[in-house]
Parts: C-alpha cells; structure tokens; sequence
C-alpha cells in the first residue's frame, strides 16, 4: 500500500515531533525550506531545498512529489504558502487561500474584524514609512507598531510618543517579508494576554483553552512571552465571550478541520478582544504541554486532518494541577558562546516535564529580541498556581544559563 505523503514548510525543531508522530501513523514526510542545515531535515524522508514563501516554487514541487497534506507548523511564514498549494492541489487544509490571507497579514485580519463588528483596536496598515507622519492625528498614544506578516513579538515596539515612530517603523520593515507594518492602539490589558492552541473539526470549535501569559519587562523585547500557564485566571463570562466570537469568526472565514494559535485579551472595561488567529500550532510547543494537560491528541489529529484521515474524538480532561511553558532565555546583558543549562535537582525531579534545548555548545547566545532568541522550552508542572509563583519568583536561582565569556582582543571578540 502506497504511503501517504506529508510536506512540511520549515526545518525548525518544533517539526521534530510532528515527524516522528507522522512515522509512527505510516506517513512519508517531506520538509521543506531553503536551509539544508536546519535540524528537522535529519528526520524527515525528503528534504526539498525552496523557499516556503515562494508559493509558486512550493506548489511545483509538491505536485512533483505527489503529496497527500501539507502543513506549516509552528512555521508562520509558511501559512499562506500551505493554503495555497492545498487549495491548488485540492487537499485539506483550515480554510481557503483567501480565508488564510486575511487571517495572517494583521492590516487584513483588522479589517475583516471591524467590518464585521467584533472588538477591535483602532490600526492602520502602511508599506510607505513616510504615511503615518501625514496622519498623526488618527492615532492616541502610546500605540504599538509590528510588522503585518510576523509572528513571535518579532518587530513589536510600544512608541509612547511621536519622536520614536520612524525607528519602531525600521524594525517593524526589518521583520516583515512583505515591507509592510502596521501602528494600533495599545491595549491596556485586565488580567493576562492569552495564547494558546485551539482545534476545529468541520468549523466547530472542538478543543478550546485560555492561558495567563507573562512576559519579562527587562528583556531586549519586552512583548516577547516567556511564561505561559494553564488553567487561566481569566474570568469565565470573558472565556465564553471569546470563545462566542471565535466561533463566529470561523463561521464568517468558512474554516474546516485543523489547529490554530489563537492570541487574545480582555482589555479594561472588560472588553475581550480576538488579537491574531494563526492557522498553525504555535510556538514554544504550546500543543505539545496542552496534550500533556488536557489529555488530548493535537499533534496527532493535525497530521490526520492534513492528510485526509479521520480526527479523533476530543474528550480533554479536567487539567490536573497547573502547567507552565517557560521559554528558556538569556537575562538582558548576558552574551557569549552556549555552555549549558543547569537546573537544580530537586526542581528538576519535583516539577520538571520536559526540558528542550535549541543551542548546541558553542551557539552564540543572543538577547531575547523574539521568540526565535529562545535558548529552548521547559515544561512544568505544580500543585496549586501559589506553588508555580513561589517557585517561578526564583527562577534565577535554580535556572542557571552557563556561557563561555567573550574575550576582547585587539581585533574584537573571540
């Protein structure tokens, strides 16, 4: 029996587990993107050197290779691409190529939201850098300026005051791959942003979760998350709202089977506001502490929904304790070659999940600009969420980063 075909878009780690569950359904995965180096090559069957944002080149191949699915996992820049080889070669995927356009460009997704009347920041979206200047008058500040095809808080600047646009603008175009960025109200939130991975089967929302996300107000990047936990302290009449609108919105897109990371917050005055849905698992393994969680199969019934075959069913759990992702990170101002990650013992055994490191001894370590400056991810788990304070306010002391200094020569840095 000929084996289903999955290609996946990228080469990060967060492919890894994706292949091996692949494997183990019996499917021959193909990654591809234009970095043979990148780690999860080693794993796959095929590696395939394109562009995942050439759309054109991407289709090409697979429909030389005959694929089954397609899937831009954890893999932002590669979403639209995945929508529309699938729409071309007629394979499941979350929604159409038009639906998926408007959901990852952030000008688009804004629009669509206010003109169907859901909660929404005031933004525009520019490709000249020299428009907004023309039309200060729009906005109240402080306001926040990202690129409008980005993921991962990379590009993110808050500008309090007009002095400081034009360079939130530069590394807004810096992080985009379309030259385009867009300023929006900032949003003064009630309790915790939220990012969490959801699940629809036929467009309804089977598996939805809210989660408290925190962030470290002395990194490089200061919107960069770095701590996100399970269950949320959000209130339930918010979590319904959200959960209310969300479904509209799918309902509105026509989405069908699949994940999706979905950010939002409940801003003051207790409006809830749907922020970014991305149809892809997010990053720092967000579907992965979920499954371990909830008790439910996400990775597993992606992969199934890309290639065709039946989803199980979703029954999740009642979440036992509370869980944590930490992203692993540099503290501002600590630079130099990778070591090791050194976390206490007792820490280690009465807490720790799963401890998954990105660098190898010898990276050079970089300040926390956005999520792909992460040094790797660490599940855990606690009793009580007064536990998971107590022991995350001490982060510093059982949590240890090791670096091999950098040296000043007469040339520079060794």
């Amino acid at each position: 029996m000929k084996k289903k075909k999955l290609m996946l878009l990228g080469g990060i780690r967060y492919l890894i587990p994706i292949i091996e569950i692949a494997h183990e359904m019996g499917l021959y995965v193909i990654t591809c993107d234009y970095l043979p180096d990148n780690i999860a090559h080693k794993y796959s069957d095929e590696y395939v050197n394109v562009s995942i944002i050439d759309k054109d080149a991407v289709l090409k191949k697979a429909r030389e290779l005959n694929i089954d699915g397609i899937m831009s996992f954890a893999c932002d820049p590669g979403v639209v691409t995945a929508a529309y080889v699938a729409e071309k070669m007629n394979i499941p995927f979350q929604g159409s190529y038009n639906s998926v356009s408007i959901l990852q460009d952030k000008g688009k997704f804004r629009k669509f939201l206010t003109d169907n009347k859901f909660n929404v920041p005031y933004s525009k979206s520019y490709n000249n850098i020299e428009d907004p200047f023309k039309e200060l008058e729009l906005f109240k500040w402080p306001v926040i300026v990202k690129p409008t095809d980005s993921a991962g808080s990379k590009g993110v600047t808050r500008v309090d005051k007009v002095d400081d646009l034009r360079e939130a603008i530069d590394i807004a175009l810096d992080n985009s791959h379309c030259s385009g960025f867009i300023i929006e109200e900032f949003i003064t939130y009630e309790g915790f942003h939220s990012s969490s991975d959801v699940f629809t089967v036929n467009g309804k929302l089977e598996f939805v979760t809210y989660a408290d996300q925190l962030y470290n107000k002395n990194a490089e990047n200061p919107y960069t998350p770095i701590i996100t936990i399970w269950p949320t302290t959000m209130k339930k009449e918010y979590q319904d709202s959200l959960t209310n609108e969300l479904q509209r919105l799918m309902n509105l897109l026509d989405m069908k089977d699949g994940i999706y990371n979905v950010d939002s917050c409940v801003g003051k005055g207790g409006i809830p506001y749907i922020m970014e849905v991305s149809p892809r698992g997010g990053g720092s393994k967000l579907a992965e502490i979920q499954e371990m969680a909830y008790n439910v199969s996400l990775l597993k019934n992606e992969i199934s929904s890309a290639v065709g075959l039946p989803i199980s069913d979703f029954n999740p759990s009642e979440i036992d304790g509370v869980w944590c992702a930490l992203v692993i990170h540099a503290n501002p101002g600590q630079t130099g070659k990778f070591k090791r990650i050194v976390i206490n013992d007792e820490i280690m055994k009465k807490y720790v999940k799963l401890v998954d490191c990105s660098l190898k001894e010898g990276d050079e370590v970089l300040p926390l600009t956005g999520a792909n400056m992460a040094l790797g991810d660490m599940f855990l788990r606690f009793d009580s969420r007064e536990e998971l304070e107590e022991v995350m306010a001490k982060q510093n002391d059982w949590l240890k980063i090791e670096l091999e200094k950098y040296h000043e020569t007469i040339n520079g840095k060794y």
